[in-house]
């Protein structure tokens, strides 16, 4: 599933390539994703006028002139890919267009498990997907305290918690690996026995794996690519995800002694860390 610097990495570039344009077309195939595709969808959204665009968590929202907003989910295996004029024929799970001034957006997704529907823009965080929505990770709300605090009450792992979009949004099974291990924590460690200054790493390397995420377009694995089509780079950047029994980067042990970086499943999720350097 795209996570946060995914999504990020979507919003920006069909904002770079759509911009402020009309929408002048909404031609819907197939209505069952997760959630049906409100009947209304086309009468409400042609010929209006993109006002603005915005990431919540792992969701994509465009605000439009008439005071509504369109919420995009990418779901499991959903991408949406930009064109210089609707397509003449159409790929296998193409199951929405949207036609506008500045080109053509079609939202792609094989598994059907994302989302595409309107609300209000003023009731945005009311939207059930939004509404219990924790804080941004790079929103000043997200700070040692408000995360010490989240996690007094958990006795889970700390891998679960900060994949728990109630508490820090966005993050999703290979940032969260990876931010464990720039901060040095074993993902096994209860969340909370971490300290406040522990809570203060974890926040200081989540918007700098998240960032230098972003800034490389993202992990490419599987289903993800970007909407023109590229690739993200930052899979070549991964220290511990999907990279059992090699060393890390900053890890001098032996590794025939240490077995190298280590893979676990946590409640279903795989997860990878150096038990050498993560306590």
């Amino acid at each position: 599933m795209p996570e946060l610097p995914e999504v990020e990495t979507v919003k920006n570039g069909i904002a770079a390539f759509v911009g402020n344009a009309k929408i002048v077309n909404v031609i819907i195939h197939n209505r069952c994703l997760r959630e049906q595709v409100p009947v209304d969808m086309e009468s409400k959204i042609t010929g209006t006028k993109i006002a603005d665009y915005a990431r919540i968590g792992k969701y994509i929202v465009i605000n439009l002139d008439n005071n509504l907003s369109l919420i995009w989910h990418l779901g499991m295996s959903g991408r949406i890919k930009t064109f210089e004029k609707k397509p003449q024929k159409l790929e296998k799970h193409d199951h929405i267009v949207l036609e506008t001034t500045n080109g053509c957006l079609v939202y792609n997704d094989p598994r059907r498990f994302g989302m595409f529907t309107y609300c209000p823009t003023d009731k945005i965080f009311q939207f059930k997907g939004l509404c219990h929505m924790g804080a941004d990770p790079f929103d000043n709300s997200l700070n040692k305290k408000y995360l010490f605090d989240r996690l007094q009450n958990k006795r889970i792992p700390i891998k679960a918690a900060l994949l728990d979009q109630r508490i820090v949004n966005g993050i999703g099974n290979i940032y969260a690996s990876e931010i464990l291990y720039a901060s040095r924590i074993s993902p096994l460690r209860e969340a909370n026995k971490i300290s406040l200054t522990e809570c203060n790493n974890i926040i200081k390397n989540t918007r700098s794996v998240l960032q230098k995420a972003i800034d490389n377009g993202g992990s490419t694995l599987r289903d993800y690519h970007k909407p023109d089509g590229s690739l993200g780079y930052f899979q070549n950047l991964h220290c511990v995800y999907n990279k059992t029994g090699l060393r890390c980067p900053n890890c001098t042990c032996n590794i025939d002694k240490t077995g190298g970086i280590r893979k676990i499943v946590q409640s279903g999720r795989s997860t990878f860390y150096c038990p050498t350097l993560q306590k």
